[in-house]
C-alpha cells in the first residue's frame, strides 16, 4: 500500500485516509488505538469488539464432552501406569538397542 497522509486541523483531528479506512476495516464511530512504535513513530491499530471474534474457531476440532474428556484421561492414566510397571514399552525406550544387547 503507498504511503497515506492526512493533515492535522487546528483542533488537532485528522481525517483516516480511505484506503487505510479500509485496510483497518474502520466503520463511523469505530475507535483505533495508538501504539508507539520506534523511533518516534506509532503504530495505529482498531480497536475490536468481542463480537468481532465470532466465528474465527469455525472448522477447528469441536469441543470434547464430558464422557470424552474422562475416557482420554483414564487411557492416559492406565498407559502410563502400565508404562512404571513395565507392561508397556515407554516411549524412550522404543528403538533403543544399548538395552537389548546390555
Amino acid at each position: 500500500m503507498p504511503t497515506a497522509t492526512a493533515t492535522v486541523t487546528s483542533k488537532g483531528q485528522i481525517t483516516i485516509p480511505i484506503e487505510v479506512r479500509e485496510a483497518l476495516k474502520l466503520k463511523p464511530g469505530e475507535k483505533v488505538k495508538f501504539f508507539p512504535g520506534e523511533n518516534g513513530e506509532f503504530i495505529v491499530r482498531r480497536v475490536g469488539s468481542i463480537q468481532d471474534l465470532r466465528g474465527c474457531l469455525a472448522g477447528l476440532v469441536p469441543p470434547m464432552t464430558i464422557e470424552e474428556m474422562d475416557k482420554a484421561i483414564g487411557d492416559a492414566v492406565t498407559e502410563s501406569y502400565l508404562k512404571s510397571v513395565g507392561e508397556l514399552p515407554s516411549d524412550d525406550s522404543v528403538g533403543d538397542s544399548k538395552d537389548e544387547a546390555a
